[in-house]
Parts: structure tokens; C-alpha cells; sequence
């Protein structure tokens, strides 16, 4: 093999690989159809290095690089490896590698950086669709370490092997996925925004809100409405929308109307200046606004047994006895319960208690956890709800009450998440670890979905999930077979290969 790589399309992806490759040492070239484009990225990216080595962040020199624009496709013929980084269009992208055949020589490997187009649709008609992959890096790519590698039906074994070896010695985490609709990360991330967009679209909870729950309970770096702006509502709505297609509309993976209402009116985000939120020299976006301080409980806490809560009862230094009231409960002094989520909504549950209920969300870690959602029955008395609020207070929480909804903020989000990674687990998009690899380093997860999902255990995720198929009534919360046999065996969904 060549050391030299090529790299097709100098946008944003094109020039961030051709970066990569060039800091690892390659001979790059650089092709784009626009004139003047490939040089203007070669000189951003020399520009680039030399900030980073003016930072402190590498060691380089940024004229030794060896990066060369060129203007045509058969000026690609010393490449080994030839990347594609260009427009998600599946006619261009033939027409392209049809071309890039004809120029390079018959051990190159073609590699596209589709997000969601399959190697094997786009190797149609070429003569050698074996050496043709997908190469999909995540933006920005210098940053970002995971690369998902796509084999197509004809895709050589051997070559996937060697193109995998490269991009690791790159640096790069290399996580295999079958060529389907979204591969590993932009499949199974679709809940994260979609559940934040039921919520808001139910007004149980307001944007901010929901991105600071996800954020201090649930462990993620940044909430979704934050970062559906930052990458663009346009960008996330369009790969919804072509998951959803590519899955027949499938339910599971349904675009936002809000979010549709959003790219029609042009609020994009921040590069627009408005999308969820406003920005701007004098914008702020809104801070969540948790509940006013209350005083913890004075009266007698009763824990039943509640093993759910009890991190959390012991954050408060609150004095409890034990009871046996109902089981995997807390009785406040009031006699109204906190219980915590398995998706049933608080008024549903006074009905089984005979009592006031607000129910309390769950969160990545109690022990760390900074902030937390909970939701009162219909018709809680002040009392109950205010000492529920001092309570978590206790705890060192930012309490956010919200609505009586399926499900809170992270319960339903997360148990979603693991969801959708059974299921890609189970059709054998991806192994266990490559799936909870992808997830951490492609989205940002806190934890992978199925070592999530063994955190909560396989049957409260299934009951959760199971909940709120019965309440909304809706396939798209339909569980998976196998997370539904993993929960009837207690079998851990990390080693459910």
C-alpha cells in the first residue's frame, strides 16, 4: 500500500482529515471541485497546526507538512487510500467513485465519510466494490477520536483490516458497524433529542430545564436542546428525518414537529444567532431556575425498604427509620410518598398508594449527581411537595420540578438509549463494546447505553420502557426482544452478543 492519502472535498470534514492524516505523516492531497478551495484549505490547515504548536497542544512543523491541492481526479493516482468527503448524495457519490476508479491504482481503498449512506449503494456498478468502505469520522475531526468503520456487502475483509490499523495509528478509536440507516451513533442517539422534544412538546418541563436535568442528573456534557443549536437544527433534523426514512418511518426514530417548525422559520442555532435558544453579543440563553430553597423535613422520614433512594436519603443527613409501609417507598412526614420513576406517572400511582405521590427521576450517579427532576401528583399538597424540595435539597440538589410526565427527563431518555442499543445489539449492527465505545466517544455519553442499562438492570429498563409504550400507546417505546429476555433471564446486556 501507498502512504499517500487523498482526500476529496474541502469543507469542514475534508480539511479535519486531511489534517489528521498530514500530522501522522502522510504525503496528502487535496481535491475539491470548487476552484481555489484546495488551497485555501491547505494554507487554513497549516495556519491551524501553527496555533496548536503556538498553544502548546502539538509538536509540528507546519510547513514541513506535506499537503498538495490539486485539480482533478486522476492527479489521485499515487494514493493508497482515498477518503471522500463531500455532499450526502448518493448519485454524486457514484459518479465520484466511478471516477476515483478509473484514476487510482487497483490496491487503493475508497473510503467515504457518509454519515448514513450504504458503502455497499454507493460501490454499485464499479468493477471493484471491494475495496470500496465507509469512513465515518465525527467533527470536529483533530478532536473527536472515534472514526465508525462501514464494510459494505462486497467490502474486502483483509482491506477493512489494513484501513482500520491506519486510522488508529492516526490516533483514532476504530469501531466496526453494518452498513445500515445511521450505523452505531446516529442510530441510537435519536432519543436523546427525540424524548427531550415529547417533553417540551407536552410542556412538562421548558428547554432549559430539561437540558440542566440531563446535564447535573444524567451526566451529559451538554443537554440537547444546548447542542441540537450548536450543531444545527437543519444538520440533526435532516438525519433524523433520513434515519426515520431509511426505517420506513419507523416510530422509533420520528422527527420533531418543533424542531421541523424551527428549520422552517431559519432558526438554525448559533449560526443563525437564534434556534432553541438566542445568541448573540447581548443574548444570554435562559438559565434553568430550580425551586426556591425549603427547609429539610423536621418530622420523621420513613424509608421502606427503598433501595432506589437511598443514596440519596443518605446525602441528606436526614434522619430515617425503616418502615413497611409499601415497599421502595419514602413517607414524608406529611404521609405523602417520594417514589422513584419506572415510568409510571405520580397521579397514576396515588391510586395504588391511596396517598399523594411525586416521583423522583434518576440519574447517572446518586453519589455525584447535582441536580434532579421530580414531579407531583395532580392535586399534591404544598406541604407534601415542599418537603419533597427540602428533602433532595438536603441532598446538595438543584431540585427542577416539573409536570407529571412518563418517565421524568433521564429515566426515559436513558432507558430509550439502551433501547435502541439492545436493538442494534440484537441485529447485529455492531458488537456490545463497539456500541458503548461509539456512544461515549461519537456522542459525548457519559456511559455506554448497555453498561448503562446494567447499571439500571435489564428488567427496570424494560419495565420503564414497557410503561410508557401502555401510557402513550405508541410503537415508537416498543421494547426490544432481546432486552425483554435479558430482563426474564437477568442476563448482563454488555455480554448479550
Amino acid at each position: 500500500m501507498h502512504d499517500v492519502v487523498a482526500v476529496v472535498g474541502a469543507g469542514t470534514m475534508g480539511t479535519g482529515i486531511a489534517q489528521v492524516a498530514a500530522l501522522a505523516g502522510h504525503p496528502v492531497l487535496l481535491l475539491d471541485a470548487v476552484p481555489g478551495a484546495a488551497d485555501r484549505a491547505v494554507s487554513g490547515i497549516r495556519e491551524r497546526v501553527k496555533t496548536l504548536v503556538a498553544r502548546g497542544k502539538i509538536d509540528a512543523d507546519p510547513e514541513a507538512l506535506d499537503l498538495t491541492a490539486v485539480d482533478s481526479a486522476a492527479a489521485l493516482a499515487p494514493a493508497g487510500l482515498v477518503i471522500e468527503a463531500i455532499v450526502e448524495d448518493l448519485a454524486v457519490k457514484r459518479r465520484l467513485f466511478a471516477d476515483l476508479e478509473a484514476a487510482v491504482g487497483p490496491e487503493c481503498v475508497l473510503a467515504s465519510n457518509t454519515s448514513s449512506l450504504s458503502p455497499t449503494a454507493i460501490a454499485a456498478g464499479l468493477e471493484h466494490p471491494e475495496r470500496v468502505l465507509g469512513l465515518h469520522f465525527f467533527n470536529p475531526v483533530p478532536r473527536m477520536r472515534l472514526v465508525e468503520l462501514i464494510a459494505g456487502a462486497d467490502t474486502s475483509p483483509e482491506l477493512a483490516d489494513w484501513t482500520a490499523a491506519l486510522v488508529e495509528r492516526w490516533g483514532k478509536t476504530v469501531v466496526r458497524a453494518a452498513a445500515t440507516p445511521g450505523f452505531i451513533v446516529n442510530r441510537i442517539a435519536r432519543p436523546y433529542y427525540a424524548e427531550a422534544w415529547r417533553v417540551y412538546e407536552e410542556r412538562a418541563a421548558a428547554p432549559e430545564t430539561i437540558d440542566a436535568v440531563l446535564n447535573g442528573a444524567g451526566g451529559f456534557p451538554m443537554g440537547p436542546f444546548a447542542l441540537m443549536d450548536l450543531i444545527g437544527h437543519d444538520v440533526n433534523e435532516a438525519v433524523t428525518r433520513s434515519v426515520w426514512t431509511a426505517f420506513a418511518q419507523d416510530p422509533r426514530f420520528a422527527p420533531s414537529p418543533a424542531q421541523r417548525a424551527l428549520v422552517e422559520a431559519g432558526r438554525l442555532g448559533r449560526k443563525s444567532g437564534r434556534g432553541v435558544y438566542a445568541y448573540g453579543e447581548d443574548a444570554r440563553p435562559p438559565a434553568a431556575t430550580p425551586a426556591a430553597p425549603r427547609p429539610a423535613p423536621a418530622g420523621e422520614v420513613t424509608d421502606n425498604d427503598a433501595d432506589d433512594l437511598r443514596p440519596l436519603l443518605t446525602r441528606a443527613e436526614v434522619d430515617v427509620r425503616g418502615g413497611e409501609l409499601s415497599n421502595g417507598t419514602v413517607v414524608l412526614p406529611s404521609g405523602a410518598l417520594l417514589v422513584r420513576s419506572n415510568g409510571e406517572m405520580a397521579t397514576e400511582l396515588v391510586e395504588d398508594h391511596g396517598r399523594a405521590v411525586i416521583v423522583v427521576d434518576r440519574t447517572l450517579d446518586d453519589a455525584t449527581a447535582t441536580a434532579i427532576a421530580v414531579a407531583p401528583c395532580d392535586g399534591c399538597p404544598e406541604e407534601a411537595l415542599d418537603e419533597a424540595i427540602g428533602l433532595l435539597q438536603a441532598a446538595g440538589l438543584a431540585v427542577h420540578v416539573i409536570d407529571d410526565t412518563p418517565g421524568l427527563i433521564v429515566t426515559r431518555t436513558v432507558a430509550m438509549l439502551v433501547n435502541l442499543a439492545v436493538d442494534a445489539l440484537q441485529q447485529g449492527i455492531a458488537t456490545a463494546a463497539d456500541i458503548d465505545t461509539a456512544m461515549r466517544l461519537g456522542a459525548g455519553h457519559p456511559l455506554g447505553p448497555l453498561a448503562w442499562g446494567d447499571r439500571w438492570g435489564a428488567e427496570t429498563v424494560d419495565e420503564i420502557v414497557s410503561i410508557l409504550q401502555e401510557v402513550y400507546g405508541d410503537p415508537r417505546y416498543r421494547p426490544a426482544p432481546l432486552l425483554r429476555r435479558r430482563a426474564l433471564t437477568e442476563t448482563p446486556l454488555t455480554g448479550a452478543e
